[in-house]
């Protein structure tokens, strides 16, 4: 009889545990992601990519690359199956006007899922071109389609807009000759706005995301993971990383879990010990479909004979909140990441709240392509990469932070550090893509 207690509950704790990760993970199988993001990246090519292309004076663009070492705007043109450039591969986009539209030819490389012609020489069959010969063709293409101006990814300002390496660009040079190298330009805004807007169709799929990292980080912050006085910021860290790999999603950086304590600096504790009374922040991101989360969220470990968060600790959070709310109204479509910041520092200091702002853009990168609104340690703002515009259809990390002295802790200030996704909406909306956390994790 004891036995088959012992197995009845066996079966009872599997089948619950089994149930939870279904619950978290019910996310599209690998084979259904490369499907749905096959139709993201026609919808992307067929009616972003043209405007942007008309906005930016660009008539061809040309993006050369080797493999292993592909432009920062390659994931954004490939399909899901493609990891990398096929030995060369020179993406030509040559845009025949509003009827017939933009021209996609991939020399080197499949054709896409259909998406672009992969461009041959006819006279070699199926066989590849190696080395000058696919320049040579490269020049052919160029010289039967006669453009007015061609765009090429070089960038002193932005990453994004800087992958055409040396070596091609001297080889591109070459093979376009002195007539139409005249003709090049550096569209810096076109990779990096292509990377950066968002279609509708992603936000249901990065929606469940965000779901699942709020859900990974409430467990992580809870009695199931931390054991007061036994368990390590690092124990938290592992378990973190190993539960997102479980349920099948990558991590793009790796997690940080940090620890504030009364009385005491653990600045340079690399793994401390967690104990009753002490604050706890974490940095979490997952990457799944080609996207990518940030998320900074607050814990507090009950001391004994504690019921709830302490009041100074609970306004510290608020004070968080609070920017929050100030740089979400400043985040105004048109509008510059440094002129955004400035508009925000100065409605937090009306409002006595001592903070920093280092908000980023998110997406296909963690760290994405568009406007940074300030860095920790450049709150006067971010020459050029803050000179970037607000646009619609983008998705933004409003990353911040505010101290806040705690009476509990003798005046102490602790230090508020949160990070949400928001979206920029058709419209010039700014709203949360999940939800914001308001109220500290507990761990009793």
């Amino acid at each position: 009889m004891k036995f088959i207690l012992r197995s009845l509950c066996l079966l009872f704790v599997v089948s619950a545990l089994s149930h939870a990760q279904s619950d978290v993970s019910d996310f599209p199988s690998l084979r259904e992601q490369a499907r749905i993001q096959q139709e993201w990246l026609k919808t992307r090519l067929e009616k972003i990519l043209p405007a942007l292309m008309r906005q930016n004076g660009v008539q061809m663009w040309i993006v050369p690359m080797r493999e292993y070492n592909e432009d920062p705007v390659f994931s954004s043109l490939v399909s899901a199956t493609t990891f990398a450039a096929r030995r060369r591969t020179i993406y030509v986009f040559f845009d025949r006007g509003e009827e017939k539209g933009v021209e996609r030819l991939a020399l080197g490389g499949s054709n896409q899922g259909g998406l672009y012609v992969a461009y041959r020489d006819t006279t070699l069959g199926d066989a590849e071109l190696w080395g000058k010969d696919q320049w040579k063709l490269l020049t052919k293409v160029v010289q039967e389609r006669n453009p007015r101006t061609i765009a090429v990814n070089i960038s002193h300002t932005h990453a994004f807009s800087d992958g055409l390496s040396a070596g091609e660009w001297e080889q591109l040079q070459e093979a376009l000759g002195t007539e139409y190298a005249k003709r090049v330009i550096r569209a810096e805004r076109l990779a990096l706005d292509y990377i950066s807007i968002r279609i509708a169709e992603m936000l249901p799929h990065y929606k469940r995301m965000m779901e699942i990292v709020h859900s990974i980080i409430a467990e992580a912050f809870s009695n199931k993971v931390i054991s007061p006085g036994k368990t390590t910021t690092q124990d938290v860290v592992w378990w973190m990383r190993q539960r997102a790999h479980d349920l099948g999603f990558g991590t793009w950086f790796h997690t940080s879990v940090d620890v504030q304590r009364q009385a005491a600096d653990l600045r340079n504790i690399t793994d401390p010990v967690i104990h009753r009374g002490d604050v706890l922040h974490c940095d979490f991101g997952i990457s799944a479909m080609r996207l990518n989360t940030d998320t900074q969220h607050m814990g507090y470990v009950l001391r004994d004979g504690e019921t709830d968060v302490p009041e100074g600790m609970k306004k510290a959070l608020t004070n968080s909140n609070k920017l929050q709310d100030i740089l979400m109204k400043n985040m105004k479509q048109g509008h510059t990441g440094n002129q955004i910041l400035a508009n925000t520092l100065a409605d937090m200091k009306k409002d006595g709240i001592d903070g920093t702002v280092y908000t980023h853009p998110i997406g296909e990168h963690g760290h994405g392509a568009g406007p940074l609104i300030g860095l920790w340690d450049r709150q006067m703002g971010v020459p050029g990469r803050g000179d970037v515009p607000l646009l619609a259809s983008t998705w933004h990390s409003v990353e911040l932070q505010a101290t806040t002295p705690v009476p509990e802790w003798g005046g102490q200030k602790v230090r508020s550090a949160q990070e949400e996704e928001v979206e920029v909406t058709k419209q010039g909306e700014i709203r949360w893509v999940q939800k914001r956390q308001t109220a500290f994790h507990v761990v009793r």
